[in-house]
């Protein structure tokens, strides 16, 4: 005899218990709405998750990728703080990057970047720059791609240096095959000019309140890692009755006349169909289209293959060391190097590691099913420590252990003709009623925590007003500065 599947009802259900999914959770929970939370992971947090490493009696810890908190929107420091109390800290920002065996500052500092490069080089990055001016600026050359965007404002010479290099490396493409949209969300305002800028007011004393995001050198950070907002959220909303199933897939979400009108998920205990009035979704755009039943049209169905993601392989290494830089973050531009990013997380909070140790959160770009991303914890290590040493960061005698860490879908690829077949799917989500579509994942969008917190947010009060508020606008403005409020607290240096 056949077991019948177990129903339960909900009026939202909300699918991903990352950043923008316990967003809307929180607001949703301020106004007495009904909902209950699906995560297919066991941990909440979603890429902004940390992990905790017990070695003996003692704790490392590491976010997924580092995370630092700066917003223009001072209630999502209201609502953080609410959530967190005393429990995160200002700290000063230093990042770096490692260039042909030498540190560059970043944001960048001319004089040490000068007495880097040399005056033959110096002159050349100057000359490539007033080229690109008359070639962009006098003959109006297009911006049709993110080398075009970057060399209008740079020149080639300085952009090649330690922005396309590091971008093809994200992306595992050439930079004439990505949309100029990549550089508009990451290096918006950037440009010679405002780094000079930027420079002269400090050379001068005087605060830059309108410094482009990638200047600002002060942020926020949860005292035990990112990923403690989101445990702290689960926590309240669970004490408050709400809940939060995790290890729980969506496999099918159930539509008619343009409604949502259940999901089917298998959980530890078996496949559950979950009835919903509202639904708060931040799945990957491509899972969401097949999780679709009856199925959309062909040529969705067609479309959604064409978005692609990169995915990232990590490993964390705990070491008999008690620094290694000052820096939060370094990057490694370089394609020899396979390493894209190092961060030392006891810089953000020394918290993170302990007393007299400290650790390694090293990145690596990647496309899932590819060498970087089937190697094993052992061949990552031994291609990573390598590189460590032949750069003189640390070596493996010093080495405790390390953790191998997976994620997919971590970067949406924008590549020159996504926003066409995205804006056709978008067209085709758009008209179920009772969706909201959220997040990094959710919009196919390369945005930051505080964007997918404010979504979130926007989608929760759209079900307590009864409106459907533009989500696409949440952090696309024309001129976008990280630029948020800060108060007095406690700082790290």
């Amino acid at each position: 005899m056949m077991c019948r599947m177990k129903k339960i009802s909900t009026k939202t259900l909300i699918i991903g218990a990352g950043p923008a999914g316990l967003a809307a959770a929180m607001e949703l929970s301020k106004a007495g709405k009904d909902f209950m939370v699906i995560e297919r992971q066991s941990r909440v947090g979603g890429l902004a998750k940390t992990y905790e490493f017990k070695e003996g009696d003692l704790i490392f810890r590491t976010d997924t990728g580092p995370h630092r908190f700066f917003s223009k929107n001072q209630y999502l420091y209201e609502f953080i703080e609410d959530i967190l109390h005393e429990q995160w800290i200002q700290v000063k920002r230093q990042t770096r990057q490692f260039i042909g065996g030498k540190f560059y500052d970043y944001p960048v500092n001319a004089v040490q970047a000068l007495r880097n490069i040399g005056p033959v080089r110096a002159i050349r990055i100057l000359f490539d720059y007033g080229v690109a001016k008359i070639r962009y600026s006098v003959f109006k050359k297009p911006i049709r791609n993110f080398a075009d965007y970057v060399y209008s404002r740079f020149g080639k010479s300085l952009g090649d240096f330690n922005m396309i290099n590091y971008t093809e490396k994200i992306w595992g493409i050439s930079s004439e095959e990505i949309h100029e949209d990549w550089a508009s969300q990451r290096i918006k305002g950037l440009s010679i000019t405002s780094l000079a800028k930027d420079m002269a007011m400090k050379v001068f004393g005087r605060a830059n309140k309108n410094k482009p995001k990638s200047l600002v050198d002060t942020f926020y950070y949860p005292e035990l890692g990112t990923g403690l907002i989101y445990e702290s959220i689960k926590d309240r909303l669970e004490s408050e009755g709400y809940i939060i199933m995790l290890n729980t897939e969506p496999r099918k979400v159930l539509h008619r006349n343009n409604r949502i009108r259940s999901v089917i998920c298998t959980s530890p205990d078996g496949e559950i169909e979950i009835e919903c009035e509202q639904v708060i979704e931040s799945v990957p755009v491509k899972e969401f289209i097949n999780l679709l039943e009856p199925k959309p049209p062909a040529r969705i169905v067609e479309l959604q293959k064409k978005l692609r993601y990169r995915s990232q392989a990590y490993l964390f290494i705990t070491l008999n060391q008690e620094s290694v830089t000052p820096d939060q973050w370094i990057y490694f531009p370089e394609k020899e190097n396979p390493i894209g990013r190092l961060s030392e997380m006891r810089n953000f909070s020394h918290a993170m590691s302990p007393v007299g140790k400290t650790s390694l959160f090293l990145e690596f770009f990647c496309t899932e099913g590819d060498a970087t991303w089937n190697m094993t914890a052992d061949e990552l290590f031994e291609e990573a420590i390598t590189h460590l040493e032949a750069c003189g960061f640390t070596d493996r005698s010093k080495v405790r252990t390390y953790y191998h860490i997976r994620e997919k879908n971590v970067y949406p690829i924008y590549d020159l003709e996504y926003k066409d077949y995205l804006g056709t799917i978008k067209t085709y989500l758009d008209k179920f009623e009772n969706l909201y579509y959220i997040g990094r994942p959710g919009r196919f969008r390369y945005n930051n925590q505080d964007h997918s917190l404010e979504m979130g947010m926007l989608a929760a009060k759209g079900i307590i007003d009864g409106v459907k508020y533009d989500i696409e606008s949440v952090g696309s403005e024309k001129e976008y500065y990280e630029s948020g409020n800060l108060k007095t607290k406690q700082t790290q240096s």
